[in-house]
């Protein structure tokens, strides 16, 4: 049988790296409630995202679900938001009793369309929040001025978006929040885990309470709250890994770049461009099909059979989801809908040989 190449590959430390950064557990037995790999972690990653409110969680997930919990918006407060996206970004918005409002993508870098936003803004709207895609992000000034003419919170999935730059700034400084991933197949994971910057201090002033089940004391709690702490061992895989960040998106750029040598002129198929003054992470490949001679699914099928695992990410868009079909009947995103039909993410990971990448785009090309 061929050799699998999967989608994507968790990048890790050597072995003996970790077991040396998580050795002192053993001896300290404090395996959660904000240890000192938990706090060593956030003053690393306050660096990385050029502000001092950092807050680490168990998952990108509640991350983003406990942030919007952490402004208290109005029940039943619409939030504009993209329907191109994981469903998380959407299920956050659901479980915090408000009402996405879906607004069309922009298509050449997949974001939402800012010029499409004050269309969808009404007494009903509270935020706004969109998702940097792939890495590419948003366009973060046009939004900044929406919000602040509006009076809206503008809060970001930025799931995808560990490491990257716009005008040699890290783009956590622009929103009131933005939530980071930091899943296994991230580009900086933490096994599971999320971190959550938070440009408003009222706001970041009460995350570690909403964090611990609503205590601000052990004998108080102050806010109906959740569970959401990162483990020290995720902390210790984050530390680790964080070492090596710049060389992974390094090996990841070669990776991008092959590809991107190799199909970027191929009729019918779309890539990803690089955006102005945007210094990128690497984090995804995706190519889109369109008018390409064979459909998304053949070419998936294809990879298949040669044990090359290629994923349609994202596919469905969020409205055509069963959970949430009957809600959207007459949902309006064509672009977002079209560009989920025909998009295929390719394998890419640190470690993915050249060789390997010739054979996937050689595959492609016949």
């Amino acid at each position: 049988m061929k050799k699998l190449i999967p989608v994507t590959r968790s990048s890790m430390p050597e072995f003996e790296e970790y077991v040396e950064e998580i050795k002192d557990l053993w001896d300290s037995r404090w395996l959660s409630n904000r240890g000192a790999k938990h706090k060593r972690l956030e003053t690393e990653l306050a660096s990385i995202f050029d502000s001092k409110n950092v807050a680490l969680f168990a998952n990108g997930h509640v991350a983003l679900e406990v942030a919007i919990d952490a402004f208290n918006f109005p029940k039943g407060g619409e939030v504009i938001t993209t329907p191109f996206t994981h469903c998380s970004t959407t299920h956050s918005i659901f479980r915090n009793d408000l009402v996405p409002v879906f607004c069309d993508i922009d298509e050449h870098d997949f974001t939402i369309d800012a010029g499409q936003i004050e269309k969808y803004i009404t007494d009903k709207t509270v935020a706004i929040i969109p998702t940097h895609v792939y890495g590419n992000i948003c366009a973060v000034e046009e939004i900044e001025q929406i919000a602040k003419k509006h009076g809206l919170k503008v809060i970001y999935d930025a799931a995808h978006a560990i490491g990257v730059k716009y005008k040699g700034q890290s783009i956590a400084r622009f929103g009131d929040a933005s939530m980071y991933s930091m899943h296994a197949t991230k580009v900086l994971n933490a096994i599971e885990g999320g971190v959550t910057i938070f440009n408003d201090d009222e706001i970041f002033g009460k995350i570690d309470h909403m964090t611990n089940f609503g205590y601000v004391n052990p004998e108080n709690v102050e806010y109906i709250s959740t569970n959401a702490r990162m483990n020290e061992f995720e902390a210790a895989m984050a530390l680790c890994n964080l070492r090596h960040l710049d060389s992974e998106i390094a090996k990841r750029k070669d990776v991008f770049n092959q590809y991107s040598e190799r199909l970027s002129h191929i009729d019918g198929i779309q890539i990803l461009g690089a955006q102005d003054d945007v210094v990128p992470n690497y984090s995804y490949f995706p190519i889109f099909l369109e008018g390409y001679g064979k459909s998304r699914d053949e070419v998936q099928e294809q990879l298949q059979k040669e044990n090359i695992l290629a994923r349609k990410y994202f596919y469905p868009i969020i409205p055509e989801m069963n959970a949430y079909k009957a809600k959207y009947p007459n949902n309006n995103t064509p672009i977002a809908k079209r560009k989920s039909e025909a998009v295929l993410s390719l394998p890419m990971y640190s470690d993915l040989r050249p060789e390997e990448v010739d054979l996937i785009c050689d595959i492609i090309i016949s």
